[in-house]
């Protein structure tokens, strides 16, 4: 069962603090199986009370084990089975009161002609709000204009962000510390559209059909082949570059 206290490890003595990590070895903790993790995703699902962890008398975080167990939990669950924040939040929340509860999932279920069910919406990943989104990434309305102006950052049709506009947003303001300004990354953009769109065409024929099993290939399929036209893409730069990224 899962037993992942939210304040961390609080018993004052010189080993628990020995245990505890800043927000930058928890990145590199995560890292390993969530390579797209960052630390305002972290600041984010702090904000939104997934984690609560320890502060020093100067502010600085300070994590727990425990307090980093719930987060790869909670990252596990939007990135496997898309569940929003509040769902996961309510489910670490009934398995620290010792419930045994199964793990939720979206989605209505309607019967077809042939009697088998399936589901009536397509999975979605987490959403936030604008503001959500202006705190986690540590920026202005400004900036986040000027950002969807050259379609960086698009908001979803039913208004929100998802979860990767955060990381979008913390890479766009590193890259702006270097002097290159939201103008000079719409070419990256549109590279990254058509590399979607190419994606897109192999798991097309997939999504549509009607075997529910069959479309959840197709996720699992579009995952595989964005990791492998992301690490083309970095490969290709960095050959171009003649340089070699550690």
């Amino acid at each position: 069962m899962l037993q992942t206290p939210r304040g961390g490890a609080g018993n004052g003595t010189a080993a628990a603090d020995r245990r505890l990590l800043s927000i930058g070895a928890v990145l590199n903790v995560l890292r390993d199986e969530f390579p797209e993790v960052t630390i305002s995703k972290i600041r984010f699902l702090e904000a939104e009370g997934l984690v609560e962890p320890e502060r020093t008398p100067s502010g600085y975080r300070k994590f727990s084990p425990e307090d980093v167990e719930r987060l790869g939990h909670v990252l596990r669950m939007q990135r496997d089975h898309y569940l929003p924040l509040k769902v996961i939040r309510e489910h670490l929340d009934a398995l620290e009161r010792g419930e045994r509860v199964p793990l939720p999932s979206l989605g209505r279920q309607r019967d077809h002609e042939d009697g088998e069910a399936e589901s009536d919406d397509a999975p979605t990943a987490a959403r936030m709000g604008r503001d959500e989104l202006l705190a986690a990434a540590e920026v202005d309305e400004q900036q986040l204009d000027e950002w969807e102006t050259y379609g960086l950052i698009t908001p979803l049709p039913e208004g929100g962000y998802d979860a990767e506009a955060v990381s979008v947003a913390t890479l766009v303001v590193e890259l702006g510390r270097f002097g290159i300004e939201p103008r000079h990354l719409r070419a990256m953009k549109a590279a990254a559209e058509r590399e979607a769109g190419l994606v897109d065409q192999v798991v097309a024929p997939l999504r549509r059909h009607r075997n529910p099993q069959t479309r959840a290939h197709a996720e699992a399929r579009t995952k595989e082949l964005a990791g492998l036209t992301g690490k083309l893409h970095t490969a290709l730069v960095q050959s171009a570059l003649g340089v070699r990224l550690p």
